[in-house]
């Protein structure tokens, strides 16, 4: 039982570390086009210079 002690803070800790990198992704918009990037993987055309 004493090693819950240790797991639960650590546990919250990580859970902590994965929202803050979340709210980062949703900052920084990296989720901004889903659907472009979809359609991007499937055409057989090749960007050497993407759009940023």
């Amino acid at each position: 039982m004493a090693i819950l002690t240790y797991l639960i803070p650590v546990s919250l800790f990580l859970g902590g570390m994965g929202l803050a990198a979340f709210f980062w992704a949703m900052k920084t918009k990296q989720f901004e086009d889903p659907e472009g990037d979809a359609n991007r993987i499937l055409t057989k055309d090749w960007d050497d210079r993407p759009k940023p």
